[in-house]
C-alpha cells in the first residue's frame, strides 16, 4: 500500500520523487508553502497516511530506501514532523548539510529543516485546522509551531537526499536578515505566529513589568563602557579612543578586560593607562570567554552603576553615546536599554542593511519575540545591580542574549533609537564565514537558552 502523498512547490522540479515505490502521488502545491491558503490546500488534498512536502524551488534527488526510513522512524517513534540531515549542492559543490534537533526552544522562524518535510497526514490535518491567520510569509512556520503544540519534531541525523543550496552568502551575511527593513512586512507575520504559539503552550508574558529603584547602591562612577577582548590589536585601540572621549554631565569609566591576548594587543592597552578613566583587568589563563569577562567587569569595585557594551572591534557612532544610554535609564526607569547601530566594513565604509534598529523590541511584545529572534540589538546596557545578580554564563556566544532573556522575563528593557554604535564586519569578526557546523552549534545553544527561558515563564504563568 502506497502510505504518502507528495506536494512539491509551485516552481520547483520535482526530481525522482515519481519513481518512488511508497508514494501514492506527487501533485503540485497551487502556491508557495509561506502562505497560510497553500497549506490547507495541501492538507485538503492529502489522502495517504503521511505527507511529504518539498518546500525548495530546486530538483532534490533521494538516497536509495529514503523514504522507507523516515517512515520505519515515524513509525518507531510516532513522530508527526520528520526531516533528515542532507546533502547539499553550493556553488557547483557538494557539501554535507546536517541540521540540529528540533527543542521546545527552537522558535526561530530561521530554523533550518532542509527542504524536505515528512509530516503524519492527521498530524497535518489538524495543525491546518487550527490555523486561522492568512500569512502569505509565515504560513510554513504557524504550521510546525501548530504540529509542535500537540506532536513530535524528529530529526533523522542520517544523510537521506541531495538538494541545491540557493542562498550562496557567508554565514556573516545572513545573520542580519530577520532586522533588514526589507524584511519588515514577514516579520510581523512571524511575530504573530510566534505570538499566538506562546499564547497556546502557556508562555505569553503580558506587558507588566517589575520595577527597578536606580539609586540603590553605591557606585564610584555612574556608567562603565565594558570592553572584553582577546587577540583585538587591529581594532582595540580605535576602541579604546571611542570610549574614552565620550561626554558626559556625570563621572564614567572604561574597563577593558584582556583575556590573555599573544598578538601585541596588552601593549595598545597599556598605551591609555595614562587616562584615569581606563580600568585595565588582566585575567588569569583559565576559561572565561566573552561572558567571563564582563562577569569580571561588573564585579569590579570600580564599575558603575550601569554596564555599557562596546565591543573591542566596534565604536561608538559619536561622542554623546554614554549620556543617552543613561538618560534612556533615567527616563524610562528601566534595567537595560538596547539602542541602534549601522553596519560598515573595516575601514567603516557604510554596509546593507546599514541601520539596524531591531523595531521587534517593543513595549508591548518584545519580550515574546524575544523568543523567536537571534539577537537582542546592540548596544546594549544595563542596571549593574540586577546584572550582578543573573551574572552572564561563561560562553563565548550567545551570553548577552541568555542574560537579555532573564531581564526581560521580569523588567521592561528601554530603546534608544538613535544609532549609537558602528558595527564593523570583517574577516576577524568571530561570526563572519563559520562552518555548518559551528552554526549549527551556536544555533543549538541559543535554542537551549530559549527551551530554558521558555519552561521559566511557563512555571512563571502557572503560579
Amino acid at each position: 500500500m502506497k502510505k504518502i502523498d507528495c506536494f512539491v512547490s509551485l516552481a520547483s522540479q520535482a526530481g525522482t520523487f515519481s519513481s518512488e515505490p511508497e508514494i501514492a502521488s506527487v501533485q503540485v502545491a497551487v502556491g508557495p508553502f509561506t502562505r497560510s491558503e497553500t497549506i490547507r490546500q495541501v492538507a485538503s488534498a492529502a489522502s495517504a497516511e503521511f505527507t511529504l512536502l518539498y518546500t525548495r524551488t530546486t530538483s532534490v534527488s533521494l538516497v536509495h530506501y529514503a523514504l522507507e526510513r523516515m517512515l520505519q522512524v515515524a513509525g518507531d517513534t510516532g513522530a508527526d514532523f520528520l526531516y533528515a540531515d542532507h546533502f547539499a549542492s553550493k556553488g557547483g559543490e557538494t557539501a554535507p548539510a546536517p541540521v540540529i534537533d528540533y527543542q521546545e526552544g527552537s522558535l526561530r522562524d530561521d530554523f533550518d529543516f532542509g527542504g524536505l518535510l515528512l509530516l503524519r497526514t492527521s498530524a497535518l490535518k489538524d495543525a491546518a485546522s487550527r490555523m486561522d491567520r492568512n500569512y502569505e510569509a509565515a504560513g510554513l512556520y504557524d504550521l510546525r509551531l501548530k504540529v509542535s503544540q500537540k506532536g513530535r519534531l524528529e530529526h533523522i541525523g542520517e544523510y537521506l537526499y541531495y538538494e541545491i543550496e540557493t542562498d550562496l552568502r557567508t554565514s556573516g551575511e545572513k545573520l542580519f536578515d530577520y532586522v533588514d527593513p526589507r524584511n519588515r512586512n514577514s516579520q510581523l507575520e512571524m511575530e504573530q505566529a510566534v505570538t499566538d504559539h506562546l499564547k497556546a503552550v502557556g508562555g505569553y508574558l503580558e506587558p507588566v513589568f517589575r520595577d527597578v529603584d536606580l539609586s540603590e547602591g553605591d557606585f564610584p562612577v555612574e556608567a562603565s563602557v565594558v570592553i572584553p577582548c582577546k587577540n583585538r590589536v587591529k581594532t582595540i585601540g580605535d576602541a579604546l579612543r571611542s570610549a574614552l572621549s565620550q561626554k558626559t554631565d556625570f563621572p564614567y569609566n572604561v574597563i577593558v578586560v584582556d583575556d590573555n591576548s599573544t598578538d601585541g594587543t596588552v601593549d595598545v592597552i597599556r598605551s591609555f593607562l595614562g587616562d584615569p578613566k581606563l580600568v585595565y583587568i588582566a585575567q588569569d589563563p583559565t576559561w572565561h570567554a566573552i561572558g567571563g569577562n564582563w562577569n569580571a567587569a561588573i564585579h569590579h569595585p570600580s564599575c558603575g552603576r550601569f554596564a555599557l557594551q562596546l565591543d573591542s572591534d566596534d565604536l561608538y557612532y559619536d561622542g554623546n553615546t554614554v549620556q543617552k544610554f543613561v538618560d534612556a535609564f533615567r527616563e524610562q526607569g528601566c534595567a537595560m536599554v538596547v539602542g541602534c547601530y549601522r553596519m560598515t566594513d573595516f575601514d567603516l565604509n557604510p554596509l546593507p542593511p546599514f541601520v539596524v534598529e531591531h523595531r521587534e523590541w517593543t513595549p508591548e511584545n518584545g519580550r515574546n519575540n524575544a523568543l523567536r529572534v537571534n539577537g537582542l540589538g546592540a548596544p546594549r546596557g544595563f542596571w549593574t545591580p540586577l546584572l550582578r545578580k543573573l551574572n552572564f554564563p561563561t560562553t563565548k556566544y550567545g551570553e548577552d542574549y541568555a542574560v537579555g532573556l532573564r531581564i526581560s522575563r521580569e523588567y521592561r528593557i528601554g530603546r534608544v533609537w538613535d544609532v549609537l554604535y558602528t558595527c564593523r564586519r570583517w574577516g576577524g569578526n568571530s561570526d563572519s564565514d563559520l562552518s555548518v557546523e559551528k552554526v549549527n552549534a551556536n544555533n543549538f545553544y541559543k535554542d537551549r537558552l530559549r527551551t530554558w527561558e521558555l519552561q521559566a515563564r511557563i512555571a512563571l504563568n502557572n503560579r
